[in-house]
């Protein structure tokens, strides 16, 4: 077996990591974060700047701040398409929560399929994604067809390219699987859709921030995710919804809400939606939880997404490399795509002791996360995560493998997404 690679060459690639600096922009402490995938950590500048409009915009100017504020969902949302989605201006609005956005997607693209009766998605997409997919489904008579996949692969273009038929209203599919971190075709997948009239709505939320995408050149139709991973916006910052510009105005979306109302503050008597992706909101923004994405988006900015990309695999394959070496002795494997180019920005193993090892972790200073069945997830976001902070994570897990720590460790399910 090759020799797997020592601390000091980890210290050696940090030395070396164009991205090292941005690791001062963040709140940064002792403990070893390999869970970037479910909540990122807190940018540096996010405080003060949050606690600026608290009490300057709230505090002191009030209602007369709404003029700036109003305009927030738009702008902000075209700085996730710039700097992270390769989206146009006008494409991108920042809205509600994932969940209620894939809904209103969703309903709008099922209405501009009429006479189409069947949504494909994978049978291990995101639970809350199927469990809208079957509500819409049961409400509006349509099948919903679950595509198997491999728990550790994901789900193979063939078995989709099978399953696309003149019947397919639209496809919902993640771009990385939230479990495995399989990584899909964007343009492939939407191309194959498109020749039989499907639309394609992706969920981003394991994507964005994570690896490059460019939904323009994709011919991407519709994309929903969260701005709380990898874009580092916070606990329960809002969400943010895609619809290619030329889509826009032949959909509307379900929940028929005074902000997504032409003009809104004439009080019309009928709804009559806005132009553009404001067509798509529904109510008042939520001013402080938008706020917080600016000095998140201002470190992705200076980043740029194709060096976050290179360093993101640079760390997932050091995880590999020393699960091969150190863990796999000790009943685990990797339970992810072993090629970095099908891989997202997170990396599975699968243990029988999953569960009470990722507590064990915890209490050795540090966190990753659990997935059913039997995987540890371990997602190094590289913005803040060093190659020496990944070493010193799978050194720990090592000890706990060797000495079988997590005995006694009580099972704790995990509350993250």
């Amino acid at each position: 077996m090759t020799t797997p690679t020592s601390r000091h060459v980890a210290q050696e690639r940090d030395a070396a990591d164009p991205l090292a600096g941005l690791r001062d922009r963040f709140v940064v402490d002792d403990l070893l974060y390999l869970d970037g995938n479910s909540l990122g950590r807190l940018p540096a500048a996010t405080g003060d700047h949050l606690a600026g409009l608290v009490r300057g915009g709230w505090g002191t100017e009030l209602v007369r701040s709404w003029p700036t504020w109003i305009e927030w969902p738009r702008r902000i949302g075209d700085r996730i398409a710039a700097h992270a989605l390769g989206a146009r201006d006008g494409e991108v609005i920042v809205s509600d929560s994932t969940s209620v956005n894939l809904y209103k997607l969703a309903a709008a693209a099922l209405d501009a399929r009429p006479g189409r009766g069947t949504i494909l998605a994978d049978a291990e997409e995101f639970p809350t994604d199927r469990y809208l997919l079957e509500g819409l489904a049961a409400q509006r008579g349509h099948t919903l067809r679950l595509l198997p996949s491999d728990l550790d692969e994901g789900l193979d273009p063939d078995t989709l390219a099978a399953a696309l038929t003149e019947d397919v209203a639209l496809v919902v599919l993640s771009a990385v699987s939230y479990r495995c971190g399989a990584l899909l075709d964007v343009a492939a997948v939407t191309e194959a859709a498109r020749r039989v009239g499907a639309l394609v709505l992706w969920d981003l939320s394991h994507a964005v921030g994570s690896v490059p995408l460019d939904l323009t050149a994709a011919g991407a139709d519709l994309a929903v995710g969260c701005t709380y991973k990898y874009l580092n916006g916070g606990p329960g910052a809002p969400a943010f919804l895609y619809v290619r510009r030329e889509l826009q105005e032949s959909l509307r979306q379900p929940i028929w809400g005074w902000f997504g109302q032409r003009d809104q503050f004439r009080m019309g008597a009928g709804y009559e939606p806005a132009p553009g992706p404001e067509r798509f909101l529904v109510g008042t923004p939520p001013v402080l939880g938008m706020a917080a994405l600016d000095p998140a988006l201002d470190v992705l900015a200076d980043a740029g997404m194709d060096q976050v990309r290179q360093k993101s695999v640079r760390l997932g394959e050091l995880i590999v490399e020393l699960a091969d070496a150190w863990l796999v002795p000790h009943g685990f494997r990797l339970a992810s795509p072993r090629d970095p180019d099908r891989r997202g920005g997170h990396v599975s193993l699968h243990h029988p002791e999953a569960l009470r090892i990722s507590r064990a972790l915890v209490d050795a200073g540090v966190v990753g996360d659990y997935r059913v069945p039997d995987r540890l997830r371990l997602g190094p976001a590289a913005l803040y995560t060093r190659h020496v902070d990944v070493w010193d994570a799978m050194d720990r897990l090592r000890d706990i493998a060797e000495r079988r720590a997590w005995t006694g460790v009580p099972a704790q399910p995990s509350r993250v997404t």
